[in-house]
């Protein structure tokens, strides 16, 4: 198990802020003491020994454990520690890593399946204060025929920022470590330590070695196969294996049925679906495998998962060859609200039913964008297909339904990993709608960049105590000297947090329309102060009190000169606009709005969303994929819930400066959760909806 640290031992990571006294963005540091005025004095680890201490604002650190400093210590590269921590359930999972747990590390030869065999102590302790780094000891997969007979390969030394995913291999109890030392690729002294959590549950027979290659054990199969199912082999090292049946039939020479399943990893030995020379199905190389039909059994990472029985009877679902439409205003209500309603979730699944809830429940938008003939034809794309004609014909969908498009994503840890909206909503419209990024952003360099969602980034000092959407937007955009190339289809703006622990703030105000207008590369720009043809651009005036704080300013040269003589702008950089950005003549602009239509919001990992089912103001319900649970862990079931929240359109159809006067105290419970708990608002283009 981790070692116990002491009481007066606190950790810390730098996330943000300019350099203070010995202390950068991404320096990992041990609390000395706290000043009143909300200062960390504190030691600086470089390696695994401490420099002289520093001081560091509070709130420009994120406190760690000691194990997870120990982690992020072996990360030598303060970029990629930063971008671990910013993808919280990764790196939760990297931290509760047991022995014999199946990973993805990254490799000169691309991504690789392996299995954790040790955790490492990097370094050597002389003096109490020294922090051991630690890194994890990988053997990597080999599942061709003739791997028993090869001569096992030296493990390798990877750090947590190498590990790029994490499946859970419920290990019998009972670790057993070997002392001693190891040879390391980097020659650093390295010694094996038994500090590895034990995740140990569900304990897997082993069976006996069969002569079918990698595969191992009697008959386990108790279940009816099909293609679709979704299943798990052992191999005769031990290892599981999880994939997609793709096939099933009688191999050319065999008597028997026999499964050709499409693995969740690529592994060497395995084809693309050819077996013998003849092809069964397609699949990407080294992921298919066939075994018999009896050697396959239910993946255990679902539990003992059955179709929940709702407390109302759901009647069969017959997919017809139309696509269902949004569901209308009129209809939604009665569809939609209540229990066992909407996507019903099961094993940390809650980050794919909330954006799949938010995109296609009620907006036409993501219609248009991703229908596409060639779509039709790829699997995940025809699951996503049922599972939205469910919701909008049903208002229901099970969670069966879900796991599959779940596996065929790759969305494939279960219990100790999610993912989060974002990296979702990018392989969503990378792997299953195969459409170019939706937003378009270019620097100040000329450089374009595509993305598919939008992450703000500022310092929180540039902002209020409550800001909302449309200044965080305006200020991050002009701090980072971007623009939108285009207006977009769809614009999914990402808040400034760091998973559900940190937030920059405590609360922020939604803006139920976002005005583009101005962050527009070839957008005609209008004076601030005389709407006359704008020729200057300042970010320090984004602040200013005496300007309405938080829109963005533009001045023709006779207000830019202006301006800034009084003595509190005199130091401003104002930016010459481009011409093509100025307006060719002066006369009325034309504005380039987004339309709010739902809300992503997380609370202690969990997350939920606020969606507008139609135009009208009060139009909006809340929905929460696993609101209650009917039974235990092992044989119960989610009950997803959906709640009609007309207070939600009341509060945000008040004045802005109204707003933000409010105490979120003072609000109506889904109102405040509202404005505590946004994580990424989602916006629409109204000429595509």
């Amino acid at each position: 198990m981790e070692a116990k640290t002491p009481a007066n031992d606190k950790y810390f990571i730098v996330i943000r802020g300019k350099s203070r006294k010995g202390f950068c963005r991404g320096c990992i540091g041990r609390v000395e003491t706290e000043t009143p005025h909300g200062e960390i004095m504190g030691l600086l680890y470089a390696t695994g020994s401490p420099k002289s201490g520093g001081i560091v604002a509070r709130e420009d650190t994120y406190p760690l454990t000691r194990h997870q400093a120990q982690l992020l210590l072996f990360i030598s590269n303060i970029g990629r520690r930063l971008e671990l921590l910013c993808n919280p359930q990764l790196f939760s999972a990297i931290c509760a890593l047991a022995l014999d747990d199946l990973v993805v590390v990254k490799h000169r030869k691309g991504p690789l399946p392996g299995v954790v065999r040790n955790l490492m102590q990097v370094g050597r302790k002389e003096s109490k204060d020294d922090l051991h780094m630690l890194g994890f000891e990988v053997e990597f997969m080999d599942f061709d025929s003739t791997l028993s007979s090869k001569k096992p390969a030296p493990l390798l030394l990877f750090s947590a920022a190498d590990i790029v995913q994490v499946v859970p291999s419920y290990s019998p109890v009972g670790l057993h470590w070997r002392d001693g030392r190891s040879e390391s690729p980097n020659k650093r002294a390295v010694t094996r330590i038994n500090s590895m959590p034990n995740l140990g549950s569900n304990t897997l027979q082993r069976g006996n070695h069969t002569e079918e290659g990698v595969i191992q054990g009697s008959s386990v199969s108790q279940v009816p196969l099909e293609v679709g199912s979704i299943v798990e082999v052992e191999s005769t090292t031990g290892i599981r294996l999880y994939g997609v049946v793709r096939w099933l039939g009688v191999l050319k020479g065999k008597r028997n049925v026999w499964a050709g399943i499409e693995l969740d990893y690529e592994i060497n030995g395995c084809s693309d679906g050819t077996c013998a020379g003849q092809r069964y199905f397609s699949c990407k190389g080294n992921r298919a495998l066939f075994v018999p039909a009896n050697k396959c059994s239910p993946d255990s990472r679902l539990g003992c998962y059955e179709e929940p029985a709702p407390t109302s009877p759901v009647p069969p679902f017959e997919d017809s060859a139309e696509d269902a439409p949004p569901i209308p205003e009129s209809e939604a209500l009665s569809l939609l609200v209540g229990r066992m309603k909407g996507i019903q979730g099961h094993v940390n699944s809650c980050y794919l039913d909330a954006t799949l809830f938010s995109l296609f429940s009620s907006s036409l938008t993501l219609d248009n964008i991703c229908r596409k003939p060639a779509d039709t034809e790829k699997p995940t794309a025809c699951t996503l297909r049922k599972i939205v004609n469910r919701l909008r014909r049903q208002g229901f969908v099970p969670a069966d339904s879900v796991a599959l498009f779940r596996r065929q994503l790759g969305c494939d840890t279960f219990r100790t990993e999610e993912k989060d909206p974002e990296e979702f909503i990018t392989l969503l419209f990378q792997k299953v709608f195969s459409v170019e990024p939706l937003l378009k952003l270019r620097s100040a360099e000329g450089t374009s960049q595509g993305t598919y969602t939008f992450q703000i980034f500022l310092e929180k000092e540039q902002m209020g105590a409550m800001p909302t959407v449309q200044q965080l937007l305006d200020t991050s955009c002009l701090s980072g000297d971007l623009k939108f190339e285009e207006v977009p289809s769809c614009l999914m703006v990402q808040m400034p947090r760091f998973g559900n622990k940190y937030k920059m703030f405590s609360h922020i105000i939604p803006s139920t329309e976002l005005d583009i207008t101005d962050l527009l590369c070839h957008s005609q720009r209008e004076c601030f102060i005389c709407g006359r043809s704008a020729e200057h651009e300042c970010l320090q005036c984004l602040p200013d009190r005496k300007l309405q704080p938080g829109r963005i300013k533009q001045y023709c040269s006779i207000c830019n000169s202006q301006v800034h003589k009084h003595p509190c702008r005199q130091g401003h950089d104002p930016k010459v606009l481009t011409a093509a950005a100025s307006r060719a003549a002066d006369g009325p602009v034309s504005r380039s709005t987004m339309e709010l239509f739902a809300v992503l919001c997380i609370h202690t990992s969990h997350y939920v969303c606020f969606v507008k089912y139609g135009p009208g103001p009060r139009s909006w319900i809340f929905f929460d994929s696993m609101a209650d649970r009917c039974g235990d862990d092992q044989n119960g079931y989610n009950i997803p819930e959906i709640r009609a929240c007309p207070e939600v359109g009341e509060f945000l159809s008040r004045p802005e400066e109204e707003l933000a006067r409010t105490d979120p105290g003072q609000t109506p419970d889904l109102v405040r959760r509202l404005l505590c708990d946004s994580y990424m608002f989602l916006y629409q283009n109204p000429t595509e909806s």
